[in-house]
C-alpha cells in the first residue's frame, strides 16, 4: 500500500466491539513472542491498549473505530511486519516543532519496546483515553504523552487545529503540529534537562530534523520518514 498523508479538520475516534480472528488464531505463537520479548525487555508491560477495525473519510472528517486488545497481540503484529491489515495500528503523536522550524524525535531508551528508534513522543491509545460516551480522546494522549516524555505541559506550545493523518503499512498516525516559541536547539536542551532529572526516562536522547538530510533511514519507522519528507517537500 502506498502512503497516504492528507490533512482533515476533525477525527472521530470511537470505541467499538470487534473480534479479531487473527489474534484468536495465533494466540499460542503470540505467547511465545511476547515471553521471548519479556526476557530481553523485562520493563515491558501487557496491558491493554486500543487499535483500529476501521477508517472511513467523510468529507473533512476522519471516522476511525477502535478496539480494544492485548499490547502483546499489537507488539507480534508489527514485529512480523502487520500481517493482518483488516486492522491497523492507529495512534496520536505530536509533531513538535521549535520556532525555527525544526522537528524535536525522542530517541527511545534501552529499557522500551522499541529501544533505539527515532519518533515524536507518542503512545499506543489504551482505554484511560476512552471518554464515558465512548470517544478516544486522541488530543488528551497527545498531551499526555508530550508531558510525560518531554516534561513540557500543553502551554508550553501553540497547537494547530487541523489534524494530519499519515497512512503507512498498516500504521495510521493521527498528528498534530505543535510549535514551541523557542528554537529547536533550546527546546532540545530544555528537554535533555527533563531527562537528566528522571529516574528511568523513556527517552534517551532527542534528535532535531531540519530537511531531508536529517532523515534517518534505519532508525525512524516508515511512516515517519513518510512524514518528514511530506513536511519537508521532499
Amino acid at each position: 500500500m502506498s502512503d497516504r498523508i492528507f490533512r482533515v479538520a476533525n477525527i472521530d475516534a470511537r470505541l467499538a466491539p470487534h473480534h479479531w480472528s487473527w489474534a484468536e488464531e495465533n494466540r499460542e505463537r503470540i505467547a511465545a513472542h511476547w515471553a521471548q520479548r519479556k526476557a530481553a525487555q523485562p520493563a515491558i508491560f501487557n496491558g491493554r491498549i486500543l487499535m483500529i477495525s476501521e477508517t472511513r473519510q467523510e468529507r473533512d472528517v476522519l471516522h476511525a473505530r477502535f478496539f480494544e486488545t492485548d499490547y502483546a497481540n499489537l507488539l507480534a503484529w508489527l514485529d512480523w511486519g502487520a500481517p493482518d491489515r483488516s486492522v491497523q495500528n492507529g495512534f496520536a503523536m505530536g509533531a513538535l516543532a521549535g520556532a525555527d522550524g525544526g522537528f524535536l524525535l525522542g530517541v527511545m531508551a534501552a529499557h522500551t519496546s522499541q529501544a533505539g528508534r527515532i519518533y515524536f513522543p507518542a503512545g499506543t491509545p489504551d482505554l484511560s483515553d476512552v471518554r464515558s460516551d465512548g470517544v478516544v480522546d486522541l488530543t488528551s494522549s497527545i498531551t499526555r504523552e508530550i508531558e510525560e516524555e518531554t516534561g513540557l505541559g500543553s502551554g508550553a506550545y501553540a497547537m494547530e487545529d487541523d489534524w494530519i493523518v499519515v497512512m503507512h503499512e498498516g500504521l495510521t498516525g493521527f498528528m498534530r503540529r505543535l510549535t514551541l516559541p523557542i528554537p529547536a536547539e533550546a527546546a532540545r536542551n530544555a528537554i535533555l534537562a527533563h531527562l537528566a532529572r528522571e529516574e528511568a526516562p523513556e527517552l534517551a536522547d532527542v534528535r532535531i530534523a531540519s530537511s531531508p538530510a536529517d532523515i534517518d533511514e534505519q532508525a525512524m519507522p516508515g511512516y515517519l520518514r513518510a512524514f518528514l519528507g511530506w513536511s519537508f517537500g521532499s
